[in-house]
């Protein structure tokens, strides 16, 4: 009997998917719930199981294939039962390695590398968490395979005219080999971001206001209670929660930030989800805490911990990325110092945090040196005042510099 697989149900705003690679070949055994084909969409990357155990009998869909919901993408022809598809560990064969590439755990990112190369993942050394691959080993084994084509990839005589070589893996390489190109096409997801930006400075009327927050209060509160919150809620308190406890404060206060516009309405949204912008090997992503307000600092931290381990693995849901009303983006993890962040429509207002350095102030009428941070407020004037911005800016600061505020709800 013959069993369809299928693309699963994708949410109202995805309308299709690209399958990215098969991990199954035709002839191939299927167990139940084996990993058998990726799919990307807009937001993340979709694993598509197999619901029974079998062989897989026919490919319907090859890879980069634009497909929707409920489309057939392959047969797999039932046994009625279990298949064991690698050998007892007392029977040797030449034609099934043990480390076959099949065989080895690779994260969506990864593995669209592997393939776009025809790499063996076994042929490379994993650097990653027992021993798993990372994009970066990937890309340092390719610069590694790269380095003796140099010298022996074109041969030139002066009788024969000089043409550009194409290697497998893209790049075009001139007879010098001084001026490489790559052409690859633009994934699902940066597309998606490359479209949204350019709608955000297209259709908003954005401005952003800054200011400058003495970080010292919050780091030396951090500092007397890290180790004893560690042990109490398994999970480091970092910064990142202390901006979502400010930035919720400052949202009460001037709901008009919290607010989208929907052509000639304004919606002001009576909640608190705050997206955190995460960025991942397939590019920006954000994704949501929802009703963040009902949460205290374990559980934002607990939740950004859970994302941020979602978006490297690529295993994040369209429900950790669904809705959002103001979102939040850290560019000082990269050293960023001062930025200019750009809206995620259909929200009206993003805060941009940046790096923590040392500077010389004055307080009191001396220099001091202090642990000083630049934030940034990129804001839709159609609907929010320049007033509005800046005393937002200047709530989230007061917050931060004495952080009993947040503690105390003061």
């Amino acid at each position: 009997m013959s069993i369809e697989v299928v693309v699963p149900n994708l949410p109202e705003s995805v309308s299709d998917a690209t399958l990215i690679s098969w991990h199954k070949q035709v002839g191939d055994v299927v167990n139940k719930n084996d990993h058998l084909v990726d799919l990307e969409t807009d937001k993340v990357v979709l694993e598509v199981t197999a619901q029974e155990a079998g062989v897989l009998g026919k490919i319907l869909k090859e890879d980069g294939a634009i497909v929707k919901a409920g489309e057939v993408l392959a047969l797999v022809e039932s046994q009625g039962a279990q298949v064991v598809s690698t050998p007892p560990s007392d029977i040797k064969t030449e034609s099934t390695p043990a480390n076959k590439a099949s065989d080895i755990p690779l994260s969506p990112s990864v593995r669209r590398l592997v393939h776009e190369n025809t790499l063996d993942p076994a042929a490379i050394t994993g650097t990653g968490k027992s021993g798993r691959l990372t994009k970066t080993d990937v890309l340092e084994h390719l610069h590694k395979q790269e380095e003796p084509v140099k010298t022996t990839e074109v041969v030139i005589t002066s009788a024969e005219p000089q043409h550009d070589v194409v290697k497998a893996n893209g790049t075009v390489a001139t007879p010098n080999n001084l001026r490489p190109e790559q052409r690859v096409p633009m994934t699902r997801l940066r597309a998606k971001v490359a479209e949204r930006l350019l709608q955000a400075q297209q259709n908003a009327a954005m401005l952003t206001t800054f200011n400058e927050v003495n970080m010292q209060g919050v780091i030396d509160l951090r500092n007397q209670y890290k180790t004893r919150f560690e042990e109490k809620h398994k999970v480091k308190l970092g910064f990142m929660s202390f901006f979502v406890k400010a930035s919720i404060e400052a949202l009460k206060r001037f709901p008009a930030i919290n607010a989208s516009i929907d052509g000639n309405d304004i919606i002001y949204h009576g909640y608190y989800d705050l997206g955190i912008a995460v960025s991942t090997p397939r590019g920006l992503i954000v994704p949501v805490l929802h009703d963040a307000d009902q949460l205290d600092f374990a559980g934002i931290e607990r939740s950004i911990a859970s994302y941020g381990e979602k978006a490297r693995s690529s295993t994040l849901a369209y429900d950790d990325l669904k809705g959002g009303t103001f979102t939040i983006t850290n560019g000082g993890v990269f050293g960023s110092m001062l930025s200019t962040p750009i809206l995620n429509p259909p929200q009206c207002a993003i805060l941009g945090m940046h790096a923590i350095k040392e500077r010389a102030v004055v307080e009191n009428g001396q220099i001091v040196i202090r642990p000083i941070m630049y934030l940034a407020l990129s804001y839709d004037h159609r609907l929010v005042d320049g007033r509005e911005a800046v005393q937002f800016l200047v709530t989230i600061k007061e917050c931060l510099e004495a952080p009993a505020h947040l503690l105390l709800n003061i």
